[in-house]
């Protein structure tokens, strides 16, 4: 490897390093950056302060003058009556309905499991709690506490369900449920004013339920939303400039560190007004969206930090659509549509809900090659059911499609090695007259058609599958918890006898293999620079690249290894195809020769 492989190698590999570290969202980079404004921060401070401060703190500064009413405190209204809860299922998933408010406690996703492994008793479904922060809890009717009592009467279709309650005012609100398909949920409400006089209904809001951080270094929360408008773009929270500070390593895999909790208060409220076409609140693979069919003006967010730890550490994120206020004659009412998506962060499923609601995936820059590698890997998976082996399948049809570049590659880099007699001989002609030397040196390039730049082409074909395959990773539910041989969780390290590996906590496999296969690929290609250089490089990369990979996702580290052995396959093949044809018909001879003295010797 020349000194020229060698810098546009460092270049790439420096490259990826950058990428990997702009993506982890390091809170301590920008921290000034994050702080919101004046108004906000006393809007904190109160509700850090006064746990009483809960419920104005919840209601959006930028839309205080619009006609409302405080909502009551749940500790003001204590129900009558029983709790009840009402189980609305699908196939795909099942919604707890509570009597109290007429809310979804919690959502249990029946096609995906707790823990790795098999399903069982000790492996139960998906569960996404959101007893603390209800989703379709109502706030701000004035009358109606948000934990009224709510009749609830199921119908014939086990889909369906049908609320109903009233304020001390008048104001009847009944909810029609409807499970669609697809973990998609269709509900209606209908605002009577039943009393004899004329009413108010102040702005008032929706909830959306909460998303919690798991435990896993590279688990993440946020918010995404979309404004209303043709040429709106979506909003993520994880790169917005007055929150992505308190979103806390969104999307980081690990990579970077967190600032320190002085100061910062222990729940933190944002208003966003504005008509927003839906709003989404996710965690790594899992998503609960609301879309209305009337406009909107806003939302709320609410982040809790994890108060364990003493760096700022995100643990739980809620939102609630927020409505304007609106009068109400006696016997007069209005009615308002929502569409919930609650389920896994998949590609397909999002891109069928329309609306750029796909844009949830955050695949960024790399889109154009994300979607495609989903399809893929989802069309490999159903010939051969395991991720493992569509990762491997991937991996080979990639290298397939790019066959005839890394071909042409490597025989411009054998014979770029083979004319380095013939330059080095220029050099010695033309040393004191660089400009000759360079003219004449090109010449030679053109005359056996050799490209200097061509041993970088198989590295930057891969980078841009690599990035992608990372991005994927970072928030497709395709990969949670698929098994591999010994790998239990291909979006995660192998962490084989965690806890029990000194310094590194854990024994990942895989890197150590990739590692030992660049050192190969390395070692296999051909060079026309220092020998010493090319050693130098075929150590250190491969170091370098252990410790980058070591806490990488386990399937990162599959697809780079299976690429690197087929490349040394490839290399091989070459090597052996465009072998000298004079050093051929020697090696041959000497067969020949072998076998005739070996005859003779027999015979003696």
């Amino acid at each position: 490897m020349n000194k020229q492989e060698m810098v546009i190698a460092a270049l790439m590999g420096m490259l990826l390093i950058g990428w990997v570290m702009y993506t982890s969202k390091t809170a301590a980079k920008h921290a000034e950056e994050a702080r919101l404004n004046q108004a906000q921060e006393r809007l904190t401070t109160a509700g850090a302060t006064n746990e009483s401060a809960t419920v104005a703190e919840r209601t959006p500064a930028a839309l205080a003058a619009a006609p409302s009413t405080a909502t009551e405190p749940v500790a003001a209204y204590i129900p009558d009556t029983p709790e009840r809860v009402v189980l609305v299922g699908s196939d795909d998933l099942e919604l707890a309905f509570s009597s109290y408010g007429g809310v979804i406690k919690n959502v249990v996703l029946k096609k995906y499991n707790a823990l790795p492994g098999p399903p069982g008793a000790d492996n139960p479904q998906v569960v996404l709690d959101f007893s603390r922060f209800p989703g379709l809890e109502l706030e701000g009717i004035k009358g109606l506490p948000r934990n009224a009592v709510y009749q609830m009467v199921q119908g014939a279709d086990p889909r369906t369900l049908l609320l109903k309650s009233i304020s001390r005012e008048g104001v009847q609100v009944e909810r029609s449920v409807q499970l669609l398909d697809d973990y998609q949920v269709k509900v209606t409400d209908t605002f009577k004013n039943v009393s004899p006089s004329a009413l108010s209904i102040g702005t008032n809001s929706v909830g959306m339920g909460a998303m919690y951080r798991g435990s896993s270094k590279n688990d993440i929360v946020s918010i995404d939303s979309l404004p209303a408008g043709e040429k709106a773009d979506v909003l993520y929270w994880a790169r917005n400039k007055a929150t992505k500070g308190y979103i806390g390593g969104a999307g980081g895999f690990g990579c970077g560190g967190s600032k320190s909790v002085v100061g910062m208060p222990d729940r933190l409220s944002v208003p966003m007004p504005g008509d927003q076409q839906w709003v989404a609140v996710k965690s790594r693979f899992f998503v609960s969206t609301l879309s209305s069919s009337v406009d909107n003006c806003g939302y709320e967010a609410s982040l809790e930090r994890d108060l364990a730890q003493d760096r700022y550490a995100l643990k739980c994120l809620t939102a609630k659509m927020c409505f304007p206020g609106q009068a109400l004659a006696p016997g007069e009412s209005f009615t308002r549509d929502y569409t919930m998506y609650v389920g896994p962060k998949k590609l397909a499923l999002l891109k069928q809900m329309g609306n750029r609601m796909d844009m949830i995936m955050e695949f960024g820059f790399f889109k154009i090659v994300c979607k495609p590698l989903v399809t893929t890997l989802n069309f490999f998976h159903r010939l051969i059911p395991n991720y493992g082996i569509a990762v491997i399948l991937l991996t080979i049809l990639v290298r397939i499609i790019f066959w005839p570049l890394t071909h042409k590659s490597t025989v411009s880099m054998r014979k770029m090695q083979e004319i380095q007699p013939e330059l080095k001989a220029l050099q010695a002609l033309h040393k004191d007259n660089p400009q000759k030397l360079q003219k004449e040196t090109w010449a030679i390039y053109k005359k056996n058609k050799v490209n200097p730049m061509s041993s970088c082409l198989p590295m930057l074909i891969q980078i841009p599958v690599f990035i992608a395959l990372f991005t994927v990773l970072r928030s497709s539910v395709e990969l949670r918890y698929a098994p591999f041989l010994w790998i239990s969780d291909l979006s995660e390290p192998e962490n084989l006898f965690a806890g029990m590996v000194p310094v590194v906590g854990s024994l990942n496999i895989l890197p150590f293999l990739m590692s030992g296969t660049m050192a190969l690929q390395s070692y296999l290609t051909p060079s026309a620079g220092d020998p010493q250089q090319q050693k130098m490089m075929m150590i250190m990369m491969p170091i370098m690249m252990l410790f980058m990979f070591y806490s990488f996702p386990a399937a990162l580290s599959l697809y780079w290894t299976v690429s690197q052995a087929l490349s040394i396959t490839q290399m091989l093949l070459i090597r052996r195809s465009s072998r000298p044809k004079k050093d051929a018909d020697i090696e041959d001879a000497q067969v020949v020769s072998t076998r005739q003295q070996r005859r003779q010797n027999a015979r003696g």
